[in-house]
């Protein structure tokens, strides 16, 4: 009986670490993107337009802070950079609602919005935790025409923010 659980622990051993390399790594949380007007990515996930990786994963485009591109620096989701991809524009008046849907919702330090490298739009959070649904109320300041939004979510407590791209046609 003895040698049994002697044989069961050893063969134990090699088992675990075997079967932890073999399983599949767990995805990290899921995190937000915005919804309306439709994002980028949101149209992916949608089927709107043909995308890569991120139709399965809408809310993953994660990045370091301070970036200007849709993807958030992840050559995985490059589809969201290509303006010429066929992007859905959605007619908006001189401000609009955006909405964040968010799957993990991580302390917040501010929600930025920009439209041709310039800042338009910022919310301070000063660390709080949102909800499920996040809006903000942007002013484009006199902005007309097709415009491309970049929309950021910087979390309080990483290097890191959450990068979303939205087409509008101010004023159409």
């Amino acid at each position: 009986m003895h040698t049994k659980r002697k044989m069961a622990a050893a063969l134990g051993a090699v088992i675990a670490p075997v079967l932890a390399i073999s399983l599949p790594a767990s995805s990290a949380s899921a995190h937000g993107y915005i919804s309306s007007p439709p994002s980028r990515q949101a149209q992916c996930a949608a089927g709107t337009v043909g995308c890569g990786d991120i139709t399965y994963e809408p809310q993953s485009v994660e990045g370091p802070k301070g970036l200007t591109s849709c993807s958030g620096g992840n050559s995985r989701f490059a589809d969201l950079d290509d303006d010429s991809k066929g992007w859905t524009v959605t007619p908006v008046g001189s401000s609009t609602t955006f909405q964040w849907r968010l799957t993990a919702r991580h302390a917040t330090s501010t929600w930025q919005y920009f439209v041709g490298g310039r800042q338009i739009a910022e919310f301070d959070d000063n660390g709080a935790q949102p909800g499920a649904t996040v809006s903000h109320q942007v002013d484009f300041g006199g902005l007309t025409g097709r415009q491309k939004v970049l929309a950021v979510w910087n979390i309080s407590d990483t290097t890191n923010a959450f990068y979303a791209c939205v087409d509008v046609n101010i004023g159409g």
